[in-house]
């Protein structure tokens, strides 16, 4: 199976070491070559362009910052076109399910499969292989695709095409709301008189434990604001679970307000942060640092 990997960022670039190490080693592209460039030590070809590096792949991932530049690779700059048919197409970008059904209807008018297949887990989870991979599009293509996935994390079937980025985007929703509990929650035990670090300890293994206070509570506590998901990132899908729900009457006013917390945080100087940063917000609007 040759595998194309277009997109070696953040989290294409520990895919693609995952991928080689299970020896599937891809051909891999990124627009900044020197990311790719980087992946050689463990395999990965270099393609020249993300044309070549689909031309001949049986698989091509998409590991893109958002669904405008997956539509802008495959559509404007036409890397579909040279995608042959019966080629397996997986996004794993994070994009509106909206724009994923599109893409599915364009690619198969060319005799290209799709599947959308977002992931959370972050880069920590790339790194370990393992991420939750949710997949939308048929149960067929989801099957050709599981040694692929096997190396990446743990993939669910979660319904037809967009049905993937539709459980991102409520991954999304938790994982931003929740860190805002966190945060808000250990900056009132501060203001307080309480060590943070000690409340969070104190709620492990309680009906308050989650992912979120081990993982996110942590870098709250040790002012780790490392960009590991970007608030900016976490913004993005925050607007584009509100623009699905507008498309489909739905409220979603938790999300509503997150999205407002989350564009303050950008706005007052840490777009760039982790997006445990909302804490920094929360933080300044407390008078607190």
């Amino acid at each position: 199976m040759k595998i194309a990997l277009l997109g070696t960022g953040l989290m294409g670039a520990p895919m693609t070491r995952r991928l080689a190490a299970a020896g599937l080693a891809p051909t891999v592209w990124n627009r900044t070559r020197a990311k790719a460039e980087a992946l050689a030590d463990c395999g990965a070809r270099i393609a020249p362009s993300a044309e070549a590096a689909l031309a001949e792949a049986d698989v091509a991932i998409t590991m893109l910052e958002h669904g405008e530049a997956v539509h802008e690779l495959l559509f404007v700059q036409g890397a579909a076109q040279v995608a042959r048919p019966g080629t397996l197409l997986i996004d794993m970008s994070s994009i509106r399910p909206a724009q994923s059904r599109d893409h599915a209807e364009r690619l198969a008018a060319r005799g290209v499969r799709s599947l959308d297949a977002p992931v959370s887990g972050g880069t920590v989870g790339a790194e370990a292989g393992t991420l939750a991979i949710m997949v939308g599009g048929t149960a067929e293509d989801f099957a050709y695709a599981a040694p692929v996935f096997a190396p990446l994390g743990r993939a669910t079937h979660v319904g037809s095409h967009g049905a993937g980025q539709l459980a991102k985007l409520a991954n999304q929703m938790i994982v931003g709301i929740t860190i805002g509990a966190v945060a808000e929650a250990l900056l009132l035990a501060e203001r307080g008189g309480a060590d943070p670090a000690k409340v969070r300890e104190a709620l492990r293994g309680g009906f308050a434990d989650s992912r979120i206070l081990e993982v996110h509570g942590r870098r709250m506590v040790e002012r780790d604001f490392a960009k590991r998901a970007a608030v900016t990132v976490q913004l993005k899908d925050l607007r584009n679970a509100l623009a699905t729900g507008a498309e489909t009457g739905f409220e979603a006013p938790i999300t509503t307000l997150f999205e407002q917390l989350y564009a303050s945080t950008a706005e007052h100087g840490w777009p760039d942060a982790d997006h445990s940063g909302l804490w920094l917000e929360l933080a300044r609007r407390n008078g607190m640092r």
